[in-house]
């Protein structure tokens, strides 16, 4: 027979055995959860959360209310911006050629334009796209987007200023001037999705409840915290966030979530459609479900456009502007327009 003290070094040896088995155990599963995750996405559980602006928010527009409750699913995103490097990878392989470098097609282009618009020259009509130009000392009227906005003839994601520029140096910053129909054909082609607003906003929050940024309610923060203007806009930027245009993706803190840029550098696109009366439409339900956006666009600012809706503002964001670093902005744009600060980034759902 065996004696107390054989039992209790047997009982000691099951029992460690049994640990380390389960042990062993964990840290498999916990492996195989972690090579479950694409490379550079990081997962989003999903959760409940309330959006649209607060009261905690003045610099919120009418399209940003009212606050409704929303339910998402879980998700995996990019942890940044779609780069430069990864689209051109793309365009390699798959041959694609963006809206900005084909030639205007007037037809399609004087359907967003009110009836009877004459068609301009045809040395107007070449591809190109919309780049960020300012040489006024001072600017009065923040309304008249064409003192800065000015449409670049060969302006593309090669040639970002247009004709003679390139993203030479820049492979590690997002890729811009891009629309939604390529920002599309890219997540086609690596097998993703562009996020719905609601899921870009929850994701932007980065787990925060009723904040104003990705990273609290201080705005004081704002200068560490993500690429945006300084100084005064648009003729004067103080640099005091070190850039001037895009920064590299990544250049500042993530949010709670391990997402970098969700405020400033570049707006991104959404899958929805901009309706600026849609948040009133879901305040009226006890909780909304994955919500996708309106079934149509309906802007009173463009009423013959079909815009889409970006989200978190851009390296040209100030205060006295837009302010669109907030977790809550909203801007309705084109489906076919580039801009020199609109990229995107792309979601994968878990089925």
């Amino acid at each position: 027979m065996m004696n107390s003290s054989t039992k209790i070094k047997l009982i000691y040896l099951l029992s460690a055995s049994i640990f380390f088995y389960f042990l062993f155990i964990s840290f498999l599963k916990n492996k195989a959860d972690s090579n479950q995750t694409p490379e550079g996405m990081v997962w989003i559980k999903g959760g409940t959360y309330l959006r649209g602006a607060t009261s905690g928010n003045p610099l919120a527009r009418q399209d940003e209310k009212p606050v409704h409750k929303i339910r998402i699913d879980g998700f995996w995103m990019d942890s940044t911006e779609v780069t430069n490097a990864q689209f051109k990878k793309f365009v390699n392989e798959s041959g694609y050629i963006t809206t900005a470098e084909r030639k205007v097609d007037w037809d399609e282009l004087k359907k967003q334009l009110p009836e009877g618009t004459e068609k301009p020259h045809d040395s107007i009509l070449q591809p190109g796209s919309l780049t960020f130009e300012c040489n006024y000392r001072e600017v009065s009227n923040l309304n008249d987007y064409s003192q800065w906005w000015k449409w670049k003839t060969g302006a593309n994601w090669r040639q970002p200023k247009g004709i003679g520029s390139s993203i030479k140096g820049k492979e590690n910053h997002p890729v811009v001037h891009i629309s939604y129909e390529d920002a599309v054909a890219y997540c086609k082609w690596i097998g993703k999705r562009l996020p719905t607003e609601a899921e870009w906003e929850y994701a932007a929050r980065g787990g925060l409840q009723n904040s104003v940024f990705p990273w609290g309610n201080n705005v004081n923060l704002l200068h560490t915290s993500a690429n945006t203007w300084q100084g005064t806009f648009p003729t004067s930027n103080t640099l005091i966030d070190g850039y001037e245009r895009s920064s590299p993706v990544g250049a500042f803190p993530p949010n709670g979530f391990g997402l970098y840029d969700m405020a400033g550098n570049v707006w991104e696109w959404t899958e929805d459609w901009y309706d600026y009366k849609y948040y009133s439409t879901l305040a009226k339900n006890k909780e909304n479900n994955n919500p996708k956006g309106p079934i149509k666009p309906k802007n009173p600012f463009n009423p013959y456009g079909q815009d889409k809706v970006i989200r978190g503002g851009s390296f040209l964001c100030h205060e006295s502007y837009c302010a669109s670093y907030r977790v809550s902005a909203r801007m309705a744009t084109s489906f076919d327009t580039g801009l020199e600060h609109l990229g995107f980034r792309t979601v994968l759902s878990k089925e």
